[in-house]
């Protein structure tokens, strides 16, 4: 596999998205999952509330730095250096007192605004930013009797956060943004990317404004991320805002994700901002008002590929930062990488000639692109194995439409996220970080960790102990050509028995209730396969109750399908928030027989394929 690499190629882009995406964040999910860990501490005193302004700061006028003196005055938050055992030290006190931290006491940290170069100006105003990865900026949505509607308990213990701390009566005040956190530095990101291919320069968070790291009992770092609170230096035209449909994707989907067991943000709370925001949901020139909402999200880091990439468009002494972006990625997130030894001896051939040697003991960012690129290729596998499609791999716009011929469609998510580790490589070249023999490497890497990913996952998927290429390749081929349901189908799986004496015409029986609507021919495709199947099962000495149980743990029963969401949505609308926590309690569960809960594993109603239903993302 050769990939050749322009210094002067676009510089491509993930952004952060709704659900999950091919960003630094996934692959940052320390050995596990992802990791950001810095030496130094913050800790503020608490303070009285602040309203925040809703409207765009004039630069020139005091308000243009009252991000600054909110951090420095009301709260305290010089970003003075503590001993960062003496702070968990602390912490731990305060848990043994009463087992979790209340909001005053999160142990909060702020490397990435610290280490990294920043933005001089602390306005909203719409421009372009550089030489700088950060801005700070104020939270600025209106809100108006803000309502707390969901919120995940699991996401608060990885925050050591007292549970008891969502009946505060200010919480949602806090978690819209109309309030300021005790200890919080808010700032949006700068970030470029490509959109559907096209180098589309500054994007960075429109929407979307940190408010800092926490560093739990564990040493872990979680960023806090309210999506929907005002404007920044990055929204352009836009409003900064999020409407309730929208933050409910946000909220359920990445909760989802999280419990099938692939990385992504994880969502701690969902809160109305009592106000509406206008929106064209389907760009038919009918905008209405809708009810707006925050989303708090939650991840180790929120750097994506695009965090590298502007900096790399720009050049000149903007490659500097790049450089420093990456340092500080190895350093708090890949620190293996950075203790790597030449004992270790990580050379590789590169299969060109005898001279074409890849050793990454001796340059520590092709070791990390080429961990990056194996994460991505795990990430990605993990998708195709559970049905899910991201829908736009490089912008901060979430489309869950899968049309054929699409570019990010199902079946194009693994070149796309090829062409997406070739971009990431291409920015570093330029920054001249990693060589093109380096960037090959990574390439390579890539197709071979997704197809050892990919077919280990279709292996368990169908409960055999080695992969089959013939006999998986024929049964996608059968699921595609008679649009069988992807989740169901394998659920149902688990029923076969290794009988090779079960008659011909019974073969099918434990799969009626998913082979809807086929003919004879079709029919007799799919028990020719299943006699197949049935020997492969014999052939592997696996007991029926064994195959099951180990079937049913990596094939789930219940997805977040659309029409799920949208019902959900539909009755918060109406103020009925009780079908986005039920089916949230479902999705904590997807591997689990739950009692009375059938019917989210049903096929989508007739209503939810006509034209209009919102299908759409959390773009708006």
């Amino acid at each position: 596999m050769r990939f050749h690499f322009s210094p002067k190629t676009p510089l491509f882009s993930l952004s952060s998205s709704s659900i999950t995406s091919l960003c630094l964040r996934p692959f940052l999910h320390s050995a596990p999952k992802s990791p950001f860990y810095p030496s130094l501490a913050c800790h503020a005193s608490t303070g009285g509330n602040i309203r925040m302004d809703s409207t765009s700061p004039d630069p020139s006028s005091s308000s243009s730095v009252s991000v600054d003196s909110v951090a420095d005055g009301l709260k305290n938050q010089s970003l003075r250096e503590h001993d960062i055992s003496n702070n968990n030290n602390m912490n731990n006190e305060n848990k043994k007192n009463n087992g979790k931290l209340s909001l005053e006491d999160l142990n909060w940290d702020h490397s990435f605004v610290r280490e990294l170069p920043g933005d001089p100006r602390s306005d909203s105003i719409p421009r372009q930013v550089f030489h700088a990865c950060y801005t700070k900026v104020l939270p600025s949505a209106e809100v108006e009797n803000p309502k707390l509607v969901a919120w995940s308990d699991s996401v608060a213990d990885l925050l050591d956060l007292d549970p008891k701390e969502f009946e505060r009566p200010d919480f949602p005040l806090k978690f819209s943004g109309a309030s300021p956190l005790a200890g919080a530095v808010p700032y949006a990101q700068c970030y470029g990317g490509h959109q559907f291919g096209t180098w589309a320069g500054q994007l960075g968070d429109g929407r979307a404004i940190t408010l800092g790291e926490i560093m739990n009992s564990k040493l872990e770092r979680w960023e806090l991320q309210l999506k929907g609170a005002g404007k920044t230096p990055y929204s352009r035209f836009a409003d900064g805002l999020a409407v309730l449909r929208s933050s409910i994707r946000e909220y359920l989907c990445s909760e989802a994700m999280h419990f099938l067991g692939i990385p992504t943000t994880r969502a701690l709370c969902l809160v109305t901002t009592g106000k509406f925001v206008t929106r064209d949901m389907f760009y038919d020139g009918n905008p209405k008002d809708e009810p707006g909402a925050v989303v708090c999200r939650v991840s180790q880091s929120f750097l994506r590929f695009g965090s590298f990439q502007i900096h790399a468009s720009r050049g000149g002494e903007d490659l500097g930062i790049v450089r420093s972006l990456a340092d500080y990625a190895i350093r708090h997130h890949f620190p293996h990488i950075e203790n790597m030894s030449k004992s270790e001896s990580l050379s590789f051939s590169t299969g060109d000639n005898d001279q074409s040697v890849v050793d990454l003991t001796s340059n520590k960012y092709a070791a990390w692109t080429v961990e990056i690129a194996e994460r991505t290729a795990s990430l990605v596998a993990r998708w195709q194995g559970v049905g899910f499609t991201h829908g736009v791999l490089n912008t901060d716009n979430m489309s869950i439409l899968d049309l054929p011929g699409r570019r990010y469609c199902f079946a194009n998510q693994p070149d796309i996220g090829l062409w997406n580790i070739a971009q990431f490589a291409s920015t570093l070249m330029t920054a001249n970080l990693i060589s093109d023999q380096e960037a090959n490497y990574a390439m390579e890497r890539f197709g071979a960790k997704f197809m050892d990913d990919y077919q280990a996952i279709l292996s368990q998927k169908v409960g055999l102990q080695k992969y089959n290429k013939q006999l998986v390749n024929k049964l996608l081929s059968n699921l595609a050509v008679d649009k069988v349901d992807y989740t169901n189908f394998f659920r149902a799986l688990s029923n076969i028995k290794a009988d090779p004496s079960i008659p011909g015409d019974e073969l099918l029986v434990p799969l009626k209730a998913v082979l809807l609507d086929i003919g004879k021919e079709r029919k007799e495709a799919w028990t020719s396969w299943v006699q197949s199947y049935i020997q492969e099962l014999v052939a592997s000495g696996i007991s029926d109750e064994e195959r099951k149980a180990s079937m049913n743990s990596v094939n789930p029963k219940y997805v977040l399908r659309n029409y799920l969401c949208q019902s959900a949505i539909n009755a918060a609308e109406m103020g009925d928030f009780e079908e986005v926590r039920r089916l949230l309690k479902v999705m904590e569960r997807p591997y689990d027989e739950q009692l009375r809960m059938e019917k989210y594993a049903r096929l989508p109603p007739a209503w939810a394929y006509r034209p209009g239903v919102c299908m759409l993302s959390c773009s708006s």
